[in-house]
């Protein structure tokens, strides 16, 4: 690329998270395959792991996000979720590559740019379940709401907002998590949520480079998961990145130092980092 900053705006994050499930697919021990990764991600996504500093050491998370996702996913079908409604979709192969019942209603949401990119690599594949695609700007509230409308009308819901909600303000992640709960109607919300300590550290390695490209992180509320119940919803499950990191054998480089460090950390400490950065599943209080 001949750009200093290959990251033009937030869609462009998809890209790069693609050639990271590009790169654990292609492993010989690889805990999910991906093969769709590779050809979504493209050159594009190929440059900007390549920009981003440590940006090949630094996959591990994305590659434990998507594979507790894969489960939870999974587990929540299995559960009775009827439609799951994917939000800022971008690049996510699911419909194609997991093991999903030939009824279950799935909808693709994402700016209509990136939805026209993602049919075109994948006109040629059939998915495993209903597959519908749908073009709408969630910033617009009631474009967001005609969308949630039309998820509620067969349910239960399962919504995901993988790698969306850090690159939102409070503000715009509240009207998203009252509208799952009051329109969607829905039952579960996988997402991953960072905290302040998280986006503290990363202003310090990846944090100039996507405020160059317009996709600065701004969401990681200190209330942790607490943050979402006055608009409905609780915690159900809560996967620390690092611990799920340790359980899949996918560790940050140098992992052995800090658990030998944890070791001197107080109880509370531990705790704290517990909630550093993980998957969330919630579930309406409407459904309790």
């Amino acid at each position: 690329m001949t750009s200093a900053n290959p990251i033009r705006n937030v869609s462009d994050t998809a890209l790069w998270v693609a050639i990271y499930r590009a790169m654990e697919s292609e492993r010989p021990d690889a805990i999910f395959h991906d093969p769709y990764a590779r050809r979504l991600g493209g050159e594009r996504g190929q440059a900007i792991v390549d920009a981003m500093p440590r940006g090949r050491a630094m996959s591990w998370p994305m590659v434990v996000r998507t594979a507790v996702m894969d489960e939870i996913i999974l587990r929540c079908v299995r559960q009775g979720a009827a439609t799951v409604l994917n939000l800022a979709a971008g690049l996510d192969a699911r419909p194609y590559r997991l093991a999903l019942p030939a009824s279950l209603r799935w909808l693709h949401v994402d700016l209509p740019d990136m939805v026209d990119y993602y049919r075109s690599h994948m006109d040629a594949e059939t998915p495993r379940c209903e597959l519908e695609f749908i073009a709408a700007d969630l910033r617009d509230a009631d474009a967001r709401r005609a969308v949630f409308a039309k998820a509620a009308q067969n349910g239960p819901v399962l919504a995901i907002t993988e790698g969306l909600l850090v690159y939102l303000e409070a503000g715009d992640v509240a009207a998203l998590a009252r509208d799952l709960h009051d329109v969607a109607d829905a039952k579960w919300w996988l997402s991953d949520l960072a905290s302040p300590m998280l986006l503290k550290y990363l202003e310090r390695q990846w944090q100039p480079m996507l405020q160059q490209g317009n996709a600065p992180f701004r969401f990681g509320p200190a209330e942790n998961t607490g943050f979402f119940a006055p608009f409905g919803w609780r915690e159900l499950e809560f996967r620390p990145h690092w611990d799920e990191s340790q359980r899949l054998k996918r560790t940050m480089p140098h992992a052995w130092l800090w658990n030998l460090l944890r070791l001197f950390q107080s109880k509370k400490q531990r705790e704290a980092m517990k909630r550093f950065s993980g998957i969330m599943l919630l579930e309406s209080t409407r459904s309790t």
